[in-house]
């Protein structure tokens, strides 16, 4: 499929299917921050938090009734003692991921649904999202007397105008750095890096439980033709600070570097990734994955990544003392010459 196709296709409202029975299904993604709003020092309270926060979602003036209790996760934060007064004392994620009653064909009576191009629909999306936003930022929570007070944020990965800019704006300042103006050629990005996949998502099936470069290249093609791509295990993905989920199998989930063609198949891509969960057909998981794009060049400095010389290893310690070698040269002087 190609890059013009691919972004023709993408519908806030409809999923994009891609190969192995998987599909990207949009959906929002809040991060969510509460701090005290007066002087009490009680401890917080989690469920209650979050049953309030339900309940305000759930009426007007904002009638989300599609929210389900899982889609709303709040955690007290460790060491809320050596905090300051205005630190926050819990955070939240908040997935809306039920956006059918942006599509106009849902309305009864609606005649502007044939209209209704991919654009319009973007940017209805878009002002919504905004407005959603707006309207949390700021809102104060009563629990029994306890004030609280939360902060909204869209996350960097599931921006994409932001992406856009942050990656104009790198390439715009290495360009500025540059002091031969011969060597000054405009560049832009083209690999992506997606974390927090499973593995067995991109596995052969009943061969193995790893990822799969063939198929993780063919589900990947969908988006845009691609140069070459990269497979590792992201064991550190969704790992707490505190080490609470120390424990996890190694090799669950894992992340993908994907280098395209070109610019185009690559800001496609992005923008078909960003904001979106992945799904399999015949499983309710639903995988918040994470999308960024790489500003390291792992792909060019894998390239050139100098070889490790055979000293080193023969420098490897021996029953717990490191063995010492003399070049042959050194040691011939010795022997013919004596001082």
């Amino acid at each position: 499929m190609s890059a013009a196709t691919t972004n023709a296709a993408l519908r806030p409202t409809e999923p994009f299917p891609l190969p192995s029975d998987l599909s990207l299904v949009r959906r929002l993604k809040l991060l969510l921050s509460f701090s005290r709003a007066d002087l009490s020092v009680s401890p917080v309270d989690e469920w209650q938090l979050k049953s309030a926060l339900l309940a305000f979602l759930r009426n007007p003036p904002l009638s989300l009734s599609l929210v389900q209790d899982s889609d709303l996760s709040v955690s007290r934060l460790p060491d809320l003692q050596k905090r300051r007064r205005d630190d926050p004392v819990a955070s939240g994620i908040l997935y809306v991921r039920d956006l059918s009653f942006l599509h106009p064909s849902n309305r009864k009576g609606d005649d502007g649904a044939k209209e209704m191009t991919q654009e319009k629909e973007e940017e209805k999306y878009l002002q919504w999202r905004s407005s959603l936003v707006e309207k949390l930022a700021g809102i104060e929570l009563n629990l029994k007397g306890v004030m609280y007070q939360m902060s909204v944020e869209i996350p960097a990965f599931d921006d994409f105008k932001a992406m856009k800019k942050s990656w104009e704006d790198f390439y715009a300042s290495e360009l500025v750095s540059i002091r031969n103006p011969v060597r000054k050629i405009a560049k832009r990005p083209d690999t992506i890096l997606v974390r927090g996949v499973p593995s067995r998502w991109f596995a052969e099936t009943r061969i193995s439980s790893k990822a799969s470069t063939l198929v993780t290249h063919t589900i990947f093609s969908a988006l845009g033709k691609i140069r070459t791509l990269n497979i590792s295990n992201d064991d550190e993905f969704g790992a707490s600070k505190d080490g609470t989920n120390k424990g996890l199998i190694s090799g669950l989930n894992c992340k993908v570097w994907v280098q395209f063609e070109s610019y185009d198949d690559f800001h496609n891509a992005m923008n078909a990734l960003c904001g979106r969960s992945l799904e399999k057909e015949g499983s309710r998981l639903k995988v918040d994955y994470e999308v960024t794009w790489d500003s390291e060049g792992f792909f060019r400095n894998a390239q050139y990544e100098p070889a490790q010389p055979k000293l080193e290893e023969r420098d490897a310690p021996v029953h717990g003392r490191r063995k010492h070698y003399t070049p042959r040269i050194e040691s011939d002087h010795r022997k013919r010459f004596r001082d």
